[in-house]
Formats: structure tokens, sequence, C-alpha cells
């Protein structure tokens, strides 16, 4: 792999798609073992320009600058509580502006690198509420002048609290005497307000945002005195890393480690990759080694290592816990993994040090130091009550408040085109980017372009739900699968809605109909795979299937022990289902797309340099 170029798929573009469907599956999958998306190192280090001009130096200036403290100087705002505040706010800025997590060609924008306010500023695109039929005012599923606006305004309101000089008071004076005040609370009220309003027009928007745990940070600022303040953060912090551990348990994390491990760009060793396989290239399951990195080096640490920063009194103790956080973080961002989360990452490594070390529990800042005891009750039932609800019953509650991040236990899709009918979203829907494959095609010939789509289903086929979504295809699709355009969901829904992040509930079948609704595809042009996250206490998941014309055409579920069994591409067949529900006007399209199919001939072959290339 190269700065400029990376590593293609050793296939013959040109001749790629006369291969079964489940043949190019394997092809890809196995690729991604040695190569992960085979990404240039140019487009690593455009991630890590942004982090360190963006992210960090911009931020870190406006947050010590309008604070009038000396930017240069770090030693001497590191623990200001302003700082941590504006960085916060900062952060909020850049993810509900696009330029945070899923950004750029690793979250599938490519042409342009941003999605956000490419299309929450225009009105017109699709919105997605969470209850529209629950709440009034929140009905329809186009962008109006009005949902523009409250999200300028946003926009504006974030910015104008992050300019402004702060302000101290007796009460905070009289625990940090040397101190740069703090935001002001009366800026921040119209904030929360503003959130709450655009969560309920858009959750696209609010989860954009990482409102699930930023905006508990925001409402602590505002209400809460110092002490009781820097608590609570540290309650909320604990509640996303404990969270986090927690979803790690069952089987879908060990499928997480592997793939992740296979996409980092500094890890150049073919046999440490393929160590984390069973069999490579005949088993790609995960390996004990796998399990043991995923379980041992993440889900022990995400768990045990919070616990000791919230109540420890020792400062070894925390010192090194502190460290291994720190570390902990740092270690996922180098890995860039699909999504991008660095901005979190980095955050939160800085979090680790100001709230744990900079404010440490023998200061008179440890959980039992809080004014009321039901103050902190009331707190960590609040911080609990969507992951636990979200556990539970994973389809009330997305992913994201769920804190099951990079846990492997997704909501996810896969979109299934007959030939020519993924056109239809380009010349019907408005938004602020074309389909995934068409903006490769600013760059790449058909071929080479299609071949990257394929890359994106061979990694979602090494992740336990890909093991169903293409079963599902199979079943549903038979032969005509290896006609069919597969498309995953997750970089497809970017493109319509700006923003994804690994949840499912963003491409349900919600956003099918508003699909619908303005492409009016006929039966069997548009077919959905989806299925539901696995709930914590439960053995099985459960799916739809959608024809964008029909609606939901099947439900039922399937056992994850079947899915986890089975290779990538499928070789004993599809894993069995537990049909529930069959829509009784639906019978599958057969044999009817054949003639809208391109010939060999009709494709443009690729040059060796294009080859050579890859996103």
């Amino acid at each position: 792999m190269g700065f400029k170029t990376g590593n293609f798929p050793d296939v013959d573009p040109a001749t790629f798609r006369d291969n079964p469907f489940l043949d190019r599956v394997r092809a890809m999958s196995t690729h991604w073992v040695d190569y992960g998306f085979g990404t240039p190192k140019m487009v690593h280090t455009i991630y890590i320009m942004k982090l360190l001009v963006l992210y960090i130096g911009a931020g870190t200036a406006v947050a010590t600058l309008t604070s009038g403290l000396s930017w240069l100087d770090p030693l001497s705002w590191w623990n200001q509580p302003i700082v941590y505040q504006k960085l916060i706010l900062w952060t909020m800025l850049l993810e509900i502006l696009g330029l945070g997590g899923s950004w750029g060609p690793l979250a599938g924008h490519f042409k342009p690198m941003t999605g956000g306010f490419h299309n929450w500023l225009r009105p017109k695109t699709i919105r997605l509420a969470p209850w529209p039929k629950k709440v009034p005012g929140t009905a329809g599923d186009t962008r109006s002048i009005f949902d523009v606006l409250i999200y300028a305004a946003i926009l504006v309101n974030l910015t104008v609290a992050i300019v402004l000089p702060g302000v101290t008071s007796s009460v905070l004076t009289g625990v940090l005497s040397d101190n740069a005040g703090l935001v002001r609370p009366t800026v921040l009220y119209s904030l929360i307000v503003l959130y709450v309003v655009i969560g309920l027009r858009d959750k696209v928007i609010f989860l954009a945002g990482r409102s699930e745990q930023y905006l508990p940070a925001v409402v602590f600022f505002t209400f809460l005195p110092f002490v009781d303040m820097i608590i609570a953060l540290k309650l909320l912090i604990v509640v996303v890393w404990v969270g986090a551990g927690v979803s790690k348990f069952g089987h879908h994390f060990s499928l997480v480690i592997p793939p992740m491990l296979s996409n980092t760009p500094w890890l150049s060793s073919k046999t440490v990759k393929r160590a984390h396989y069973r069999n490579f290239p005949n088993d790609l399951r995960p390996s004990k080694l796998a399990g043991g990195v995923g379980h041992v080096l993440g889900t022990m640490v995400e768990i045990a290592t919070p616990l000791l920063l919230l109540f420890s009194t020792n400062r070894t103790i925390t010192l090194l816990a502190v460290l291994l956080m720190v570390a902990f973080h740092l270690f996922i961002a180098s890995t860039f993994p699909l999504a991008v989360p660095l901005e979190w990452n980095l955050l939160f490594a800085y979090a680790s040090v100001f709230l744990f070390w900079g404010y440490p529990n023998w200061e008179g800042f440890g959980v039992f130091d809080m004014s009321s005891l039901w103050l902190t009750a009331l707190i960590v039932a609040a911080l609990c009550l969507f992951p636990v609800l979200g556990n539970l019953r994973p389809d009330l509650v997305s992913f994201l408040p769920s804190m099951r991040q990079y846990a492997g236990n997704w909501a996810s899709a896969v979109w299934a085109f007959a030939p020519g009918a993924e056109d239809k979203l380009n010349t019907h829907i408005v938004r602020g980017a074309k389909n995934t494959y068409t903006q490769l095609l600013e760059t790449y010939p058909p071929d080479v372009a299609d071949v990257v789509m394929h890359q994106l289903v061979g990694w979602r086929s090494l992740h336990s739900q890909g093991r169903a979504l293409l079963s599902l295809m199979v079943r549903h699709l038979g032969a005509d699968i290896d006609r069919y355009d597969i498309r995953e969901a997750e970089f497809s829904c970017n493109s319509i809605v700006a923003f994804n992040f690994g949840d499912g509930h963003f491409h349900d079948e919600k956003l099918i109909a508003a699909i619908q609704k303005r492409c009016h595809f006929a039966p069997g042009e548009f077919t959905v795979a989806w299925i539901e996250s696995q709930p914590i206490h439960k053995a099985v998941q459960e799916y739809v299937v959608i024809d964008a014309a029909l609606g939901v055409i099947e439900r039922g579920t399937y056992r994850v022990a079947d899915a986890i069994a089975e290779q990538p591409w499928l070789p004993n067949g599809p894993i069995p289902f537990d049909v529930q529900w069959t829509h009784p006007e639906y019978t599958r399209q057969t044999g009817s797309v054949t003639e809208l199919l391109p010939s060999p001939a009709e494709r443009k072959p690729a040059s060796n340099r294009d080859l050579d290339r890859s996103l």
C-alpha cells in the first residue's frame, strides 16, 4: 500500500460481474483480511490533518483565546473547566456540521466528503422524525424551511456559546481560586430547547450531533453547581464506557475485531492479521486470539477501568487507569474504523485526564461528594435509562443511546436494485450528494467503481449480520441475485440523509417508504433485507424483508448462533430462518431483469493505473 495507491482486490474488473454473487463476496472478504479497504495512505493523512488542524488546533485555540487563556501554554489551561466545556461544544459543532464522525471516504462520503450541512441546510431533503404519529407537529418526511431555520439556529447558538468569554461566581472561586469562569448558562438554555425540537423533527440530525452523550453534559453545565457538575460528568463518561463494555457481551464483538485490525493502516503484517481468523483463506470466522483481544483488551478494560476511576482514591491506581483509558482511545482512533469516530475518541482521551486526574476523587470530587444522594441517584437512573432499555428492547432505542458503540450488535441492512433501478435515487431525491456508486464514477471507470462497492458488501459479510442479510437476499432473489446491484445500506443511507454511524434505524421501513414516495419503484426493483439488534436476553434477532413497492413482505427471526457459525460467502447455503409472517400479495420477481444487464462487451475495461488505486 502506497501513499497515493491503494491495494485493489486481485480481480479483473471487466469480468468481475460475470462471477456468481457469492463468489464475488468470497473474493472481497478474503481480500479484506490482508488489506482492509485497501485505502491509500493519503486518505488517512487527510483524516490526521483534519484532526490536528480543525479539531485539536482550531478547537483548543478557540476554547482558550476566547476565555482569556494562553493557547501556547497548555500547562496553564489543560484543567480549566471552561476549556473542557468549550471543547465539548466545539465537538458538538463539528459533529452536527458533518465534519466529525461519519465524514469522508471511510464513511462513504467521497465527493463531497462532507454530508451534514449539505443536506440539512437544504429544504425538501428527507427528514426522519422518531415518532411522527405520536408527537404533534412532526409528521411528514420532507425538510421544511422551519427545519432549516432550527438547524441554522443550533449552529449559531453553538458558535455564540463557544466564543463568548466565561462568567465566574463566588461558588466557583471558592472551589477553584484560579479559574477563567464557565460557559454562560444563559446561552445554553436555548441550545437545549433547539436540540429537543430538532430531535423531534429529525432523529438523524439529533444523533449526528452525538446528542445522547453531549446533550446531558450541556444540561450539567447549565443547571448544576461546579462540584456536582464535575461529578455528574464523571458519571456520564463512566456510563458511556461501561455501557459500551456490557454491550460487547455475546458473540458479535469477536467478529468485529478481525476486520477492524485488517483495516488498520499501520499494521502491515499479514501474519498478524490472518492470526485473527481461524484458518485463512478457508475459514474467516474469528480465532481465539480475536476473541481474547476483543474481550480482554476491549470488554474488560471498558468495564473495570472506568469503575476504578469512579471510586479510586489511590493516586497511583488512578494515574495508571487514566493512562490506560487514554491509550485505549488513541488505539481505537489509530485503527481508523469505518464511520471514523476520531474526534470522539480524542475527546474521551482528554476527558479521562481532565476529569479523573484534574479533579481527583481525593480532592472532594468523588461520587460520594455530590451535594445530594438523591441527585446522584437521579442522574445515574437517567443516564442508565436508555442503555438498559436499548439492550432489552433495541427496537425502541437507537444503538447510540443504547451505548453499543462498535459492539458488533447493530441493526443493519443490505439493499438490492434491479439493474438501472438505483439511478432513480439520483433522479428523484433531493439531497446533498449522489449515490455512493455515482460519486465513485467521478474518479473510476464503472467496473472499478463496482468492485469498490462490492468491497463494502465484503466488509459487512465478515460481521454476524452479514451472513443473515446475504442469506435473506439469496432466499428472496434466487438466481437473480447475480444480476442485481447489492449495496451496503449504511453507505447508501449516508448519501440520502447525510449521516450514518452504523444505525440501521436510519434506513428501516420509514426511510424506504420515504424513498418510494419519491421514486416509485416497481415490485422487485428495490428489495431490502433488514435486521434488528439482538436483545441482550435473547438468542435470536428479528428481521424484515421489504419490497419498496409493497412495503414489508416478510417478518421473522434467526438464531445468532447460526449466523456466526457460517462463512461470509455462505458455502452451505442460506442460514435457517423462522418465518413468522409473509405479505399475502407478495410473489418473488424472477427472470425479469436479464434484459437490463449490460453485456461484458459494453462494460468499460479498467486501465492498469485504475487497478492500482482503491478508496
